[in-house]
This record gives structure tokens, C-alpha cells and sequence, in this order.
């Protein structure tokens, strides 16, 4: 019988001290490409930039229990850390952020991480879908659907999970709830006070995790996508979490939040509460740390400079994938493009 798990139930759990270095290093390091992309954005570089900062173990934790080999992640526009931790090119990813090409200039389905989706609660109809489909052709993936609080009280999110409840299609919901859909607060858009709690209307389990911590991220995402794997369907969880940072760089959080729960929220920062974990169960060491933060500098310098350096694209892109065959009508607009530029 579908149930609601609320946080902090049971044995806390606990990361293999490997997987623990490895989530610890991509949380780390997207905190440092964060920060390099919102000065790019100051610098004029990006026209706007979303950052994840106090999201790092939702999403890396999360995605580091994903088959990159077999699954599809959904992302929305804010997933940096779930493309970093499934091994996408990181430049081309962000690449995106500098407007060169819609969804970024890495490979979507070599990545298994679909483009960015910038509509809200976009992504996860297509993440249905495709686990549907990937059912149907009788193959061992599983989908995974990201979006927020705000996007949970959208119609196409609902429709998308009644389907996957129904067909039992093997897919996870991932909510990340960070407080805000913007400027609205939880409790004025989320009847009944929990995403999670939805889930039984569906039929499925739905499971309520801390999302700053790392290790119970990662045992609700492992457990859910094993569950789907095995026939069991869809599950729907919810990270709970906080974004300290603005909606984006064109946000000012200071016209409707209370700056005292922005610095409460601070002080529960993932990044610095995994390490705790990991000196107090030897998993990690002052060495390591060190060599950490300069892994993760050096990995974010490289990725700003890749990205600020990337060519504009060709403007014939313009015409390229707008249909399968082309028509008549789109290579006439192509001629004549060409020889405006030419002249």
C-alpha cells in the first residue's frame, strides 16, 4: 500500500566511503562552477544564470545512484549538479546559460540527460513518456523526472504521474523542494503541505527525504530506481531543501523572503555538513579535503574559460532542425539569409 515516509524515519543511512569522497568532490565542484557562472553572468557573459547553491546533495547525491548507461535524467533549468555528477560535458552544458544553443552543445542522448527545459514542470511528461517507451521496446532503463515545488501544482505534472501510476511506468518523480516557487511560498501553493503525500493518489510510494543531506538522498533515489527496474513502477520523492541564492541573477529574494531564513538555511549547508559526516566516520581526511577544493577549483576555472571561449554558432542553425525534411518554403528563407549575410 503506496505510504508517505516522513523524514528522518528509520536508520539514518550511510554512504560507502568511496561513493562518499566522489559525492563529496561533485558537490564541491559544482559549488565552485556556481559561483564561476554567477560572475560570469555579473560580467556579461551570461544574459541570466539559475544557481543550485544549497541544492548540491539533492542533486549530485541523487544522480550519483543513476545508470548513466541505461537511464534518461529530465532536467529542468537549474540541474547543473545532476549533469555533472552523470559525467556531461560540462562547457557544452553551460553553454546554454550563454544563449549559444537551446539545451546546451553536448550530446543528449549520449549523455543520458536530456536538454534543458526551461517550461515549468516541462520535463516531466517527457520523462513519462520515455519510460513508457522504454518499456514497451523491453529495455532496463528508468527515467528520471526533476522539478520543483512550484512546478508540483502544474497540470501537466499531475497528468504525467496519474499516467506513469496507471501504467506503472518506470520512472522517479524527484522534487526538489526548495521553499519557493519564486516568489509563493509553500504554503500558499502546495494544498496539504507535502508533494509527497500526492503520491498515494497515484498509487505510488511517495518518500520525503532531508534534501541536504547527502546519504538519504542518494538511499531514496537507489532504492526507487531499483524498485522500478524490478516491475514495481513509479515512486515519488521529495527532497526538502532551500535555495539561498535568488530564483536567478534578475531575481530580488529580498522583496519577499526574510533574510533571517536565508541565513538559518545557511547554516545547514549540505557541503559543509558531508564533510562532518565523513571526518567523523574517517571516510575523509584533512588531505583529502584540501586536495578536494583544488580539484574542484582547477575543474571550475577550466569550465569558465571553455565556455567563454566557445564560438557563436553559424546562424544557419537557425534553419536546421525545425523540420525533419525541409520545405520549399525553409530553403528559400536559408537562400535568402545567406546572401544578406554575403553581401
Amino acid at each position: 500500500m503506496p505510504t508517505t515516509e516522513p523524514s528522518g524515519a528509520g536508520a539514518r543511512p550511510a554512504l560507502d566511503p568511496e561513493l562518499a569522497r566522489r559525492c563529496y568532490l561533485d558537490m564541491l565542484t559544482a559549488r565552485r562552477i556556481d559561483e564561476e557562472a554567477v560572475a560570469l553572468q555579473r560580467q556579461g557573459v551570461f544574459p541570466a544564470y539559475v544557481s543550485l547553491r544549497g541544492q548540491e546533495a539533492a542533486q549530485v547525491a541523487g544522480a550519483l545512484a543513476i545508470d548513466a548507461e541505461r537511464d534518461f535524467a529530465f532536467p529542468t533549468y537549474r540541474e547543473m549538479g545532476v549533469a555533472l555528477a552523470m559525467g556531461v560535458d560540462m562547457p557544452g552544458y553551460m553553454a546554454s546559460h550563454r544563449a549559444l544553443w537551446h539545451g546546451g552543445l553536448y550530446d543528449p542522448a549520449a549523455s543520458r540527460f536530456a536538454p534543458i527545459n526551461a517550461v515549468v514542470g516541462g520535463p516531466v511528461p517527457h520523462a513519462v513518456g520515455w519510460a513508457v517507451g522504454e518499456r514497451l521496446r523491453g529495455g532496463p532503463g528508468c527515467a528520471v523526472a526533476y522539478f520543483g515545488d512550484g512546478a508540483s501544482s502544474e497540470g501537466d505534472v499531475h497528468e504525467a504521474m496519474n499516467f506513469a501510476g496507471v501504467y506503472g511506468a518506470p520512472v522517479v518523480f524527484f522534487c526538489q523542494n526548495n521553499r519557493w516557487a519564486l516568489s509563493v511560498p509553500n504554503e500558499r501553493q502546495v494544498a496539504g503541505g507535502s508533494v509527497a503525500a500526492r503520491a498515494a493518489g497515484y498509487g505510488m510510494p511517495g518518500a520525503e527525504v532531508d534534501g541536504n543531506d547527502a546519504a538519504a538522498v542518494h538511499a531514496a533515489m537507489a532504492e526507487a530506481l531499483e524498485r522500478a527496474r524490478s516491475g514495481g513502477g513509479p515512486t515519488l520523492i521529495e527532497a526538502l531543501t532551500y535555495r539561498v541564492e535568488p530564483h536567478s541573477t534578475s531575481d530580488d529574494p529580498t522583496r519577499y523572503r526574510d533574510l533571517a531564513e536565508e541565513h538559518a538555511w545557511r547554516e545547514r549547508d549540505p557541503i559543509p555538513a558531508l564533510r562532518a559526516r565523513m571526518e567523523a566516520d574517517g571516510s575523509g581526511d584533512g588531505a583529502f579535503f584540501a586536495e578536494a577544493e583544488k580539484r574542484a577549483a582547477e575543474r571550475a576555472e577550466a569550465v569558465r574559460d571553455a565556455v567563454a571561449a566557445a564560438p557563436e554558432p553559424d546562424g544557419s542553425d537557425l534553419f536546421t532542425h525545425v523540420f525533419r525534411e525541409p520545405t520549399e518554403e525553409l530553403a528559400r528563407q536559408r537562400r535568402v539569409w545567406r546572401e544578406e549575410v554575403e553581401l
